[in-house]
């Protein structure tokens, strides 16, 4: 049966997470001389990607709740177990400032938006929570785009559990085999979906994984000019796989 549907990830497929993170996370430890205490920008960078990534397992695990990691980041960042709850917070929405004047989307976002918007129906599925979502893609321009936004601070569970994928299917009120996922993770998105018996497509836009997947796991494509042609869409928009 045709692929009806495009389910997206947020962050690092549509959004260039990862250069905002950087960008902001380098602006504000300049505006509050943290650097220092760092040695470099690129130590520093990775100590809080290090964190991040340890607190959101821990709320992807169901160990804390979404502000809690936020709170649970600054705290183990600093090296201060003490900071109250106002303070981490207030830390936090500093950084904040920085990043988000640091957001912008991949360039090929908006050409495939364009050119499956008469043939798929679209819809995102986030681990993140509905609040930053929401906001996020209507600042970028995009929220017009989905008509409907799924996270998994709201939903109680996040990928790659299947539940996550089929929840956000039964709210497109399609079946798995139906619908496509898009995102850059190649476990917690590409495999994810895949074993949910969602049509996999993992973008891989760097290269950097050489890891390789069987029939039934996702497609690989280095760009979303390639989407179209995955999905078999009737469009003269995209290219072949360069990864075959």
């Amino acid at each position: 049966m045709a692929i009806r549907a495009v389910l997206w990830d947020v962050d690092d497929t549509l959004f260039d997470y990862t250069t905002a993170d950087r960008t902001g996370m380098r602006e504000h430890l300049v505006a509050e001389r943290l650097l220092e205490g760092h040695g470099t920008v690129e130590a520093a960078l990775t100590h809080w990607r290090r964190i991040t990534d340890e607190q959101w397992a821990r709320f992807s695990a169901g160990e804390v709740g979404f502000e809690e990691q936020r709170r649970d980041r600054v705290r183990v960042f600093l090296g201060r177990p003490e900071l109250t709850d106002t303070e981490a917070e207030a830390w936090f929405e500093r950084y904040l400032g920085h990043y988000e004047a640091a957001w912008a989307l991949f360039p090929d976002v908006l050409p495939v938006l364009d050119a499956l918007a008469a043939s798929h129906r679209h819809a995102v599925l986030s681990n993140s929570s509905l609040h930053v979502q929401e906001r996020k893609l209507r600042v970028l321009g995009v929220r017009d785009r989905f008509e409907a936004v799924l996270c998994a601070a709201e939903l109680g569970v996040s990928k790659p559990a299947p539940e996550a994928f089929h929840a956000a299917c039964e709210a497109l009120e399609l079946a798995p085999h139906q619908v496509a996922y898009v995102g850059d993770h190649p476990e917690i998105d590409g495999r994810g979906a895949a074993e949910a018996g969602l049509l996999s497509v993992w973008i891989d836009r760097h290269g950097v994984h050489t890891e390789g997947h069987g029939s039934a796991g996702p497609h690989r494509i280095s760009s979303l000019a390639e989407l179209p042609a995955t999905l078999g869409a009737d469009t003269r928009f995209g290219a072949p796989s360069t990864f075959g």
